[in-house]
């Protein structure tokens, strides 16, 4: 039986696809410049692959914090998330890559923002044990008892994945909170 919740997609010629793996491959290697240019002349910015990853996630997940800002300049949406609920946030917090996690907040990147799993970005960072974006998140507002789809906080997403300091780190930040108030 068909699958006839997704809407249907124009068809695309060899050459308008060929284009597309090209942007993605850009993106993918930090050509900045390459697609600036592209940008400029009305490359959608906010443009998806078939796994729904924006150019900005590819951007953030693979370090290119030139590229991502001149994605967010040219209006990338930095709350778009893929078919599996990353934003591109998460995936920044993921690499561990303080300098786009700042960029990204800087620019609206919502720091409890999640999909359907519930899964933030300060989970993500704790999980992979990245001890500066837990502290930077924390810092920008990041809420250390929100829980993922599962029941998880950030502290238990981390231990379960056996990471040595931070969830000494978001024990603390709640016990400080809790603190104040």
């Amino acid at each position: 039986m068909p699958d006839d919740t997704r809407p249907s997609l124009p068809h695309l010629d060899d050459e308008t696809l060929a284009f597309a793996g090209r942007v993605f491959q850009h993106t993918r290697a930090g050509q900045t410049e390459e697609l600036a240019e592209l940008l400029a002349m009305g490359l959608p910015a906010n443009l998806r692959n078939e796994r729904g990853d924006s150019l900005l996630i590819l951007a953030c997940y693979h370090g290119h914090v030139d590229l991502v800002q001149v994605l967010l300049e040219h209006g990338g949406a930095s709350d778009l998330a893929n078919e599996r609920g990353q934003t591109p946030l998460a995936g920044a917090a993921f690499k561990g890559d303080a300098g786009i996690v700042r960029l990204l907040l800087d620019h609206g990147a919502r720091v409890d923002g999640c999909g359907p799993d519930g899964r933030t970005a300060l989970m993500t960072a704790a999980m992979f044990n990245r001890v500066e974006i837990v502290d930077l998140l924390l810092a920008s507002g990041a809420n250390p008892g929100h829980r993922d789809a599962g029941g998880l906080t950030a502290e238990g997403a981390a231990r379960a994945m056996g990471a040595p300091d931070t969830p000494e780190q978001i024990d603390e930040a709640i016990r400080r909170q809790n603190r104040l108030g």
